[in-house]
């Protein structure tokens, strides 16, 4: 059971419960089981070579009443010091033990899985001396004949080895015998790799439910763990997980997102977008539709040797470029790797440092508990005009919330111990040391590379404190006072960097707790910008941040964290669900992009054009089906709907049903397309694209063009204006106003201006 660190003074303990203290090297994978029996695999940092070990722990858990603490024998129990609830830490080594208190609820119990018991109880962390490069990676990728693993067969794996050598594993024969061997070749494969971690793309959404499926249908043991005889499952944030133990499971799409949610940069999530963006694609690289992949393998074999073979390299590299922060997470938080992969920031990563802080003080936890209704409020948010400037700054506030904790001492009322404070505080430290030593170190070093993914690390933790405080019952010190004292002071300190902005002779445009966009007048340079956002920085509370962040030729705002960007080489950068949505059809933000980019150049007359070009291209059919079509997720399974379309007709069920689909399970993803104004079908695959029938209604995607996607650029002119160059046709009305002599607007919006009267102060700045 978790040992507290009864001789040490309490900021020790907290310190040592923090950030581990038994400081094991070169964990890559832990596996227990509930009778408290732990296999460790460690890599030697020194020769490569791979450990397994076997340790054991007393299985424990926390309780809030010593009523439920279970009557048997080997049951051991220690009452923890503090106000918190959870303060029984019982301990037993019977696998019934925990068994028996699965039934309690999160305000009676603290349950933990087993290697999380242990990693807890012993102060060990993964990855300890090694380095990203050190792990061995292994990236595999089905190719399938379709994407049902009841129906399809999987007749391909491409195989990337941690040297990087790639192979093609396919089924000598198109039957079962030929993919069952298939599949005993891939099995086979990895046990000879022994990687330590597997990587692909939509890892856990495609090739290992299909795969597992595939394996079950066929009789074919998949072991593909260093232990057991198959994959295993829990149950994930939005879907079931498989882990194959003694192997950590990464899905590189869970750090896309991640990624995106930060920069919100991608134009999707799927490989091939993510790879060209971050520079990862070969120049030939092989592109295949994915519902023409099958029917190429029968043509051109070669062909589709390559594309698999190009998939998993570049899983590699995304791997390779976005992994940094989960793989530095797991040197410090005590639960595995993969699971660090796809964890929430606040219940995954925060909870279980405060968990072993307070195990290592012996202090009681708090259960999670409702709030006292008090409602949260919101984050300051600011549009101060919209439409068109340009000459745009934005001055970064950097982790205003956190900083506001830290600067105010705000942390939850429960925490008595003060450990969140302490974990901000120390995380802060341990960021800025990263950010220097990585700038220190040489470019593309490993070094460098190591360091830029602890300070991401840190940087991610140190966000995500506020939430935590917010987060209401999913989260076991939240209080939601805390956060809106967070909040309010905020608002003061947003709406004070405003004041002084503007006061210094900017435009302001639009301001939130990440930063203040701005236009400067034409005369200002480089230099003056600069001055100006080191000026009002020298105005506020010592550790919150303002600092110059970029520059760009103009921008496009169109309401609050909805806006375009045009850099000073050129590129389009497009921010919020009004221009980058998964939903939307593609022909649709094609013509954003396009529009806008001539937008903010000047090239009115190119707006009108592009807008003409995509209506008479949907009007022709020129566009495939798959431009008009939108991705969607259904919330109700065929069953479901089936009880509720007597009462109501809902259009994508309805095209579910239309395009011959009977049998869906919620949570499936479809592309569905309007074929009439009362109907639509299910976007279908293919073999060749001449079969696509092109039978979308052009009606109802000219409207769309018009009231949905031309609308977004409503800000940017007068009524009248944009009507005329968004008319329904190719001639303008006799009374339209010539398009040369339509000029783009920035309309200031008065309800929301910070410009002060007098001189303004921050109020109430010291703690």
């Amino acid at each position: 059971m978790p040992a507290p660190a009864s001789s040490a003074p309490l900021s020790d303990a907290l310190e040592q419960g923090l950030w581990g203290w038994d400081h094991l090297p070169g964990i890559v994978s832990v596996w227990a089981d509930a009778a408290g029996r732990v296999t460790l695999w460690r890599r030697l940092s020194a020769s490569g070579e791979l450990v397994r070990e076997e340790d054991r722990f007393r299985p424990w858990a926390l309780l809030a009443s010593p009523h439920d603490i279970p009557k048997a024998a080997g049951v051991t129990c220690h009452e923890l010091s503090g106000p918190g609830e959870l303060r029984y830490l019982v301990s037993c080594p019977d696998p019934q033990f925990l068994r028996s208190l699965r039934p309690l609820d999160r305000e009676q119990a603290l349950i933990l899985s087993p290697e999380e018991q242990y990693l807890v109880s012993s102060g060990r962390t993964y990855f300890l001396d090694l380095n990203f490069n050190q792990l061995r990676r292994l990236q595999f990728d089905l190719e399938t004949t379709g994407l049902s693993p009841e129906s399809s067969r999987i007749f391909m794996v491409s195989v990337r080895d941690p040297s990087g050598l790639c192979h093609v594993l396919e089924a000598r024969d198109a039957n079962d015998s030929g993919e069952a061997d298939l599949i005993r070749r891939l099995v086979e494969r990895v046990r000879q790799i022994d990687p330590d971690v597997i990587e692909n793309h939509n890892l856990q959404g495609f090739d290992l439910p299909f795969l597992d499926r595939r394996a079950q249908i066929l009789g074919v043991r998949l072991a593909l763990g260093r232990v057991g005889s198959g994959l295993r499952q829990r149950a994930g944030r939005k879907r079931i997980r498989y882990i194959a133990p003694g192997r950590e499971l990464i899905d590189t799409l869970d750090a896309v997102l991640r990624y995106d949610f930060a920069t919100r940069d991608l134009p999707d999530h799927g490989l091939k977008s993510v790879a060209r963006k971050l520079g990862l694609a070969a120049p030939d690289r092989e592109y295949i539709p994915g519902h023409r992949i099958y029917a190429e393998y029968l043509r051109d074999p070669a062909r589709v040797r390559r594309y698999a073979i190009a998939d998993v390299e570049e899983v590699a590299g995304v791997a390779r470029l976005l992994g940094g922060a989960a793989f530095a997470l797991a040197r410090i938080i005590p639960r595995r790797y993969e699971r660090l992969s796809d964890a929430g920031a606040a219940t995954g990563i925060i909870d279980p440092l405060l968990v072993r802080a307070y195990l290592r003080a012996g202090a009681a936890l708090p259960a999670h508990r409702l709030g006292d209704g008090t409602p949260h409020t919101g984050a300051a948010l600011h549009l101060f005009a919209s439409g068109v400037a340009s000459r745009i700054v934005k001055a970064d506030v950097a982790s205003l919330y956190p900083s506001l904790m830290r600067a105010f001492r705000i942390g939850p009322s429960r925490d008595h111990l003060g450990a969140m404070l302490l974990l901000v505080d120390r995380l802060v430290e341990r960021r800025l040391a990263a950010k220097a030593a990585a700038r220190l170190a040489p470019p593309h070093s490993e070094e460098r590379h190591t360091q830029e993914a602890l300070s991401a690390a840190m940087k991610l933790v140190v966000n995500s404190a506020y939430g935590y405080l917010a987060a209401g019952r999913l989260t076991r010190f939240a209080d939601v006072h805390a956060a809106n004292e967070v909040t309010r002071r905020g608002r003061e300190t947003l709406d004070f960097m405003c004041r002084e902005l503007a006061s210094r002779g900017v435009t302001l445009l639009e301001a939130d707790t990440d930063g203040v966009y701005f236009s400067v007048p034409p005369a200002w340079c480089e230099a003056d910008e600069r001055r100006v956002v080191a000026q009002v920085a020298a105005l506020l509370p010592p550790l919150v941040k303002l600092e110059f962040d970029g520059r760009f030729a103009a921008m496009l705002s169109h309401e609050p964290k909805n806006y375009a960007l045009l850099t000073n080489s050129g590129e389009l950068l497009l921010r919020g669900v009004a221009f980058r949505s998964s939903r939307a059809e593609p022909f649709g933000e094609n013509f954003l992009r396009s529009s806008i980019a001539r937008l903010l150049t000047g090239d009115i007359a190119g707006v009108r054009e592009a807008y003409l070009e995509t209506l008479s291209a949907l009007r022709a059919r020129h566009l495939p089906t798959y431009e008009v079509s939108s991705k969607v997720r259904l919330s109700r399974s065929a069953a479901e709907y089936a009880e509720l379309r007597s009462g109501r007709r809902e259009f994508v069920y309805e095209a579910m049903l239309a395009s011959g689909h009977t049998n869906w399970i919620a949570g499936d993803r479809v592309r569905v397309y309007h074929t009439s104004a009362t109907s639509g079908r299910v976007l279908a695959e293919y073999e060749d694209a001449d079969e696509d029938p092109r039978d979308y209604d052009v009606d109802y995607y000219a409207r769309l063009l018009q009231t949905t996607f031309a609308a977004r650029l409503a800000r940017a002119f007068d009524p009248e204006a944009w009507a005329a160059l968004f008319e329904d046709s190719t001639q303008l009305s006799l009374f339209s106003r010539p398009i040369s002599a339509i000029r783009a607007l920035l309309t200031t919006s008065p309800h929301t201006s910070h410009t002060p009267a007098q001189p303004s102060s921050l109020p109430d700045v010291s703690p």
